[in-house]
């Protein structure tokens, strides 16, 4: 009976997998962290999907901006038909021409090179979208691993429970305790029953959302242990906020609106257009060259309205940059205070997890020998089920700041990267 008030909830990732893969579509436990998220990307989940495929979009706009205008070639036939001398093909006159529009402002390279600004900037939300799937799969990870200990812990605790009560009901049989006490350890019992079912709950749900998250085609019944447990390595230097995801992300927005400005500058420039051809004289039976110049008068359309919306959407992204920076800033002295608070409540929540196991220890060989009464026993243990919670609860909180911490720094948490 020792045995069981001292066990330990190492045993997680078993517990939670024997108790929800008991269906006949019994999944899998997910592989550790790493192994996970590679899953992921090759994959491709829905959002690794779409900022791929935005990519592709910038790019192929991107090719299509190099591109010039094509060429127009026309057959014209005057004078075929009226009255005399017109009235037979013998007076037409036709003519054989091409002509070209010429983007002489340099429409043409600040069209190329605005699209080649957006292709950057949806690379840049296509990296920031790895990394922000790699944080909320590390923090998904964690939260599952986390609820599995405490499905270990509300198994252990009903199990002692159960062997309380055991011990009770001999000693009311015995006549040591009055028959109170059965009734207030059998209580004891239900709501450990109660506690568990809530756990195995939760740990469904936080087990589905993991699932979700990383693609799997299949349910995932349990995670493998660990997560919680590392701690991360030094990140190599001091934060930098420039370097951080969104504000690169912010960056190359604000560069692509900022040629997109200059696009719709040129576009209120008028484009020449040449033609050359050859015309035939009939009448004369005589061939000459024709050759014209043409182009649009810009008397209503300069494109001042499309400039000034280039204008204020770069405002915008000028704005948008300095709020990323802002930000970033700020959540990473956030980060970093949350990941040494952490540490500090996992070292003292530990020492308190010890003291409260000692204590029901004592408890219970104290209410056996029949020094100490039932009630001490009941608040012992629920002291060591409190400790245990705050333990769990200090590892998940270390591993989630460690895991927005990668992300602000660009980074993919748990060196799932390397």
């Amino acid at each position: 009976m020792l045995a069981l008030q001292l066990a330990r909830p190492c045993a997680a990732a078993l517990a939670a997998a024997a108790l929800l893969a008991g269906g006949p579509a019994a999944a899998q436990t997910a592989p550790p962290y790493p192994e996970l998220l590679r899953r992921a990307e090759a994959a491709i989940s829905p959002r690794l999907a779409v900022a791929e495929a935005e990519v592709r979009a910038a790019q192929g706009r991107a090719l299509q901006a190099d591109v010039r205008p094509n060429p127009t070639i026309g057959l014209e036939i005057e004078n075929f038909a009226g009255s005399a001398p017109f009235d037979a093909l013998r007076g037409s006159e036709t003519t054989l021409s091409t002509s070209q529009t010429l983007e002489i402002f340099g429409q043409r390279g600040a069209r190329t090179s605005a699209a080649q600004a957006e292709v950057g900037a949806a690379r840049a939300r296509a990296a920031s979208a790895r990394i922000s799937l790699a944080h909320d799969l590390a923090s998904a990870y964690a939260e599952a691993e986390a609820r599995q200990q405490r499905l270990a812990a509300a198994e252990e605790a009903l199990t002692i429970a159960q062997a309380d009560a055991r011990v009770t009901r001999t000693l009311v049989d015995a006549g040591r305790e009055p028959a109170i006490r059965a009734v207030q350890a059998n209580a004891a019992v239900s709501a450990a029953e109660a506690e568990l079912e809530g756990v195995r709950a939760h740990l469904a749900e936080a087990l589905s959302r993991l699932a979700a998250l990383s693609g799997s085609p299949e349910a995932i019944t349990a995670v493998t242990p660990g997560l919680l447990n590392q701690v991360a390595a030094p990140s190599g230097g001091a934060f930098d906020g420039a370097q951080t995801p969104a504000v690169l992300q912010a960056r190359a927005e604000r560069e692509a609106a900022a040629r997109r400005v200059r696009v719709e500058q040129l576009r209120g420039r008028p484009d020449p257009t040449v033609s050359l051809g050859v015309r035939r004289l009939q009448m004369e039976e005589a061939t000459a060259l024709v050759a014209g110049v043409s182009a649009p008068l810009p008397l209503f359309d300069r494109n001042r309205g499309a400039t000034q919306a280039a204008r204020a959407e770069l405002q915008a992204a000028d704005a948008r940059l300095r709020q990323a920076e802002l930000e970033a800033e700020t959540e990473a002295r956030s980060a970093t205070a949350r990941l040494s608070a952490s540490e500090r409540r996992l070292t003292a929540a530990l020492t308190g997890e010890a003291a409260a196991a000692e204590a029901l220890r004592a408890a219970r060989i104290g209410y056996e020998a029949g020094r100490f009464p039932l009630t001490d026993v009941l608040n012992a243990r629920r002291g060591l089920t409190e400790a245990r919670e705050q333990t769990i609860a200090s590892r998940l909180a270390r591993a989630q700041a460690q895991a927005a911490l990668a992300r602000l720094q660009g980074r993919i948490p748990f060196g799932a990267d390397q």
